[in-house]
């Protein structure tokens, strides 16, 4: 018996290792070497390939496929069919499998429905990716990401309110965390 909800349509390889609590639904194909932590949710159509990881509690709607190569920390959450990459010059008669680039979505990023992660990049804590943005370079934590390519328009809180900034500092509306903005990079709790 085990702890956590495979669906009968769906796949789970010998050799994946998946945490407690975690649900897989419908029509998900969960491949070897892969891992995923606890009180994980996998929507329908979700392919996980081999040697990805996801942490805990972390959200994958539906239509997503997590390629090798993406490492997805706590908390985060994946919209319907954003879509990662790990090569970055993809060819069908050409084999890149020893060029797959690490792609890192800290702990608590989002990522919006059918927003683009291209590989090799980094989407710092807390980031927020808009939904259609196309992500070609890092994130810094707690960015609010729009556009083709994606730019910078904002900061969102850890909660995931938007920040309105007075003199580089905010306070978030909804939880009251406290943020200062220094050199292009926000901080928690430096208000003052």
């Amino acid at each position: 018996m085990t702890d956590y909800f495979v669906h009968e349509s769906a796949y789970v390889d010998d050799g994946a290792s998946i945490g407690a609590g975690t649900k897989i639904w419908h029509f998900c194909h969960v491949m070897p070497e892969v891992v995923i932590g606890r009180d994980c949710s996998l929507g329908q159509n979700v392919v996980v390939m081999p040697r990805a990881t996801i942490g805990n509690n972390v959200k994958v709607q539906n239509n997503v496929s997590i390629y090798e190569g993406v490492v997805l920390e706590d908390d985060v959450f994946c919209g319907p069919s954003c879509v990662f990459t790990n090569v970055s010059n993809p060819r069908s008669h050409v084999s890149r499998k020893a060029d797959y680039e690490v792609t890192l979505v800290k702990r608590g990023a989002s990522i919006g429905a059918n927003a683009t992660v291209v590989c090799g990049v980094t989407l710092g804590e807390y980031a927020f990716v808009a939904a259609g943005a196309v992500i070609t370079s890092d994130v810094p934590p707690y960015a609010l990401m729009i556009g083709v390519p994606a730019r910078r328009v904002g900061w969102m809180c850890h909660c995931g309110e938007r920040l309105h900034l007075v003199d580089g500092r905010a306070a978030c509306d909804r939880c009251g965390t406290s943020y200062r903005e220094d050199s292009g990079a926000l901080r928690m709790g430096e208000s003052e």
